[in-house]
């Protein structure tokens, strides 16, 4: 469930990856270089290629605002992807969930330090040890990772035979039952869908009101996204996509052909289940960095990394010994620029939304692979070292 990490291809990270206080971050923020519009439109020449039909990016900040897409969106027109088009944001939609989870937090409705077992009694596997609702949203709990038919055998001909199946959030949950702990929790940070899943029914629990209910009147409402949904996990449909979906599967014949799975389950729900568009990323992104949607007290949250070990994090830079992961974002450097966000994938896409904490720099990116690895790590840092490239001298 989890895209390519735009944190795996970053130029300059390492060392301890704890977040620098807000207003020091932001006031000694160096200007960027200019936007080069020409250098990002060279970054998405070339597609389609053999594992990437298209992909669009936009990209805003104090420097202005360029957008544009390269490749091939539909196979059976031709056309381009649409930048202003939606597409499924997958593990973005975990930041979604982080900021509910953080508002009912600043509303006293729940303690982040509160446990898991207090809130959801007989939800976790009764040999579990305890664990803190905020250690889900940093990924620190160390819970075991699923199992089971929900993720398949990874290939894309699983994909294409099961994209409209579906499981509910707590078919998801089940199947920790009989696997051990990772780690003891708040001992270390490893990325896990599961937390995500576990946060969406806490935050069913204690509204009393369905995920969606709550995204829709939370953040969807109040920031006008009009193209951000939460689909029912029973609803395939993607209206007005970017860009069609597609996989490259072998047919009947055992010759490889191009399956479109734009429509497909998005039965991963508060983890990854949720659509939208480049325009809506770059709002919600926005407003999240302004604090229009959580207290400061919940907003420096999300910029602060908790000092603990890496254990085989796929969000951190390779190697990295540190968390790279606050309560809902990843903290990233770009040619020595911090970029704060999160990166998506589900079959057919492959996505990012990052921002310097100061919002001088903001980019939205979507590349349509036709694979289920996802989109090529190079694809990804050659965008990315266009956006923000190295500082002159």
């Amino acid at each position: 469930m989890a895209g390519a990490m735009l944190a795996a291809v970053v130029v300059g990270a390492g060392g301890a990856a704890v977040a620098a206080p807000r207003d020091a971050e932001a006031t000694a923020a160096v200007p960027l270089p200019p936007l080069d519009r020409a250098a990002i439109r060279q970054a998405v020449a070339g597609f389609p290629t053999a594992d990437v039909n298209g992909v669009l990016v936009r990209v805003t900040g104090s420097a202005g605002r360029f957008e544009t897409s390269a490749g091939v969106g539909d196979r059976t027109t031709g056309e381009a992807p649409d930048p202003q088009g939606r597409f499924r944001i997958g593990s973005i939609s975990k930041v979604f969930t982080a900021t509910v989870v953080l508002q009912l937090a600043a509303e006293h409705r729940l303690d982040l330090d509160g446990t898991v077992q207090r809130y959801l009694p007989g939800l976790l596997p009764a040999d579990l040890p305890p664990v803190k609702v905020g250690q889900l949203l940093d990924h620190t709990s160390g819970l075991p990772h699923g199992s089971g038919d929900a993720w398949g055998d990874g290939t894309a001909t699983w994909f294409v035979d099961h994209r409209f199946d579906s499981w509910t959030p707590e078919q998801v949950v089940a199947t920790l039952a009989g696997q051990p702990m990772v780690f003891a929790p708040g001992t270390g940070q490893q990325y896990n869908g599961l937390n995500t899943f576990v946060a969406g029914l806490l935050i069913e629990k204690i509204t009393g009101r369905s995920y969606a209910h709550e995204v829709q009147r939370r953040i969807i409402e109040p920031l006008h996204l009009h193209d951000t949904a939460v689909p029912d996990r029973r609803d395939p449909r993607l209206a007005r996509p970017a860009a069609h979906a597609y996989l490259t599967a072998p047919g009947p014949d055992g010759a490889d052909r191009q399956v479109d799975v734009t429509e497909q389950s998005p039965w991963p729900w508060a983890e990854g289940g949720l659509i939208s568009s480049a325009p809506d990323l770059d709002h919600f992104l926005t407003a999240l960095f302004q604090g229009r949607l959580l207290p400061p007290a919940q907003e420096e949250q999300l910029f602060t990394v908790p000092e603990v070990p890496n254990v085989d994090n796929s969000q951190c830079f390779p190697g990295q010994q540190q968390a790279c992961m606050s309560k809902g974002l990843v903290r990233t450097e770009i040619n020595g620029v911090t970029l704060w966000g999160k990166t998506g994938s589900r079959p057919g896409w492959t996505s990012g939304a990052f921002a310097t904490r100061d919002l001088q720099r903001r980019m939205v990116y979507s590349f349509n692979p036709t694979t289920t690895r996802g989109a090529d790590i190079r694809y990804v840092l050659k965008l990315a070292n266009a956006v923000v490239p190295p500082a002159a001298g």
